[in-house]
């Protein structure tokens, strides 16, 4: 199924304020946001309005629409939260995936795999959120895959922020190899250890960075 307007809109925007090249604390304009996406106005309005219900825009009456800070502060409290729900995803993943996940598990081991000594920090980021978004998907319980994609967004943001002064970034994307295998294997108490490792391993590097 292709990807509406709206929802091409809110998957470009929500990628630039991950990635903070829509800086936080910035000023947002629909006019220029849409010229630069080529995107009418209408579908970057309505993926702006779900990015301020995701607490990634703050808007303001009378003074306009900001992307919304990022306070490090935050992390323990996202931490607790994925700290019960990945791990359970990683399990429920293990469980029910099918054939064609097994596919796209098989297309990110050999990514893995293929990652040079020196790889740029972008694509192992981007990595690292494929291999999210597959778990998720591979639950086959979209309410679930939503929250934790939602979680994952501010998670990819705090990660950006402390991106300069982190020394082991390949190290925990190749990690994931365990945690796809048990899925993949249909271990599913060995996925939830794994996603539970990795997650605590998350906060305390960000901790450590910020």
């Amino acid at each position: 199924m292709s990807e509406s307007l709206s929802e091409q809109a809110y998957r470009r925007i929500r990628r630039l304020i991950c990635t903070a090249e829509l800086a936080p604390g910035s000023i947002i304009s629909e006019a220029e946001l849409g010229q630069q996406l080529s995107l009418g106005r209408t579908p970057v309005r309505e993926a702006l309005r779900t990015l301020a219900a995701e607490h990634l825009i703050d808007i303001y009456p009378r003074r306009g629409m900001f992307v919304a800070g990022v306070d490090p502060r935050n992390l323990r409290a996202l931490s607790e939260v994925r700290e019960r729900l990945e791990p359970f995803a990683a399990g429920l993943a293990a469980q029910r995936r099918d054939e064609d996940d097994v596919r796209e598990i098989d297309a990110l081991l050999a990514a893995i795999d293929t990652l040079g000594t020196e790889v740029d920090p972008g694509h192992l980021i981007e990595l690292d959120e494929r291999i999210h978004q597959c778990i998720y998907r591979c639950t086959h319980n979209p309410y679930l895959a939503s929250d934790l994609d939602r979680y994952y967004a501010h998670a990819l943001r705090i990660w950006f922020l402390a991106l300069p002064t982190i020394t082991h970034l390949q190290d925990a994307v190749v990690e994931h190899r365990e945690l796809l295998d048990a899925v993949r294997c249909q271990d599913a108490d060995r996925a939830m250890t794994v996603m539970s490792k990795h997650v605590n391993e998350f906060e305390a590097e960000m901790r450590r960075a910020l």
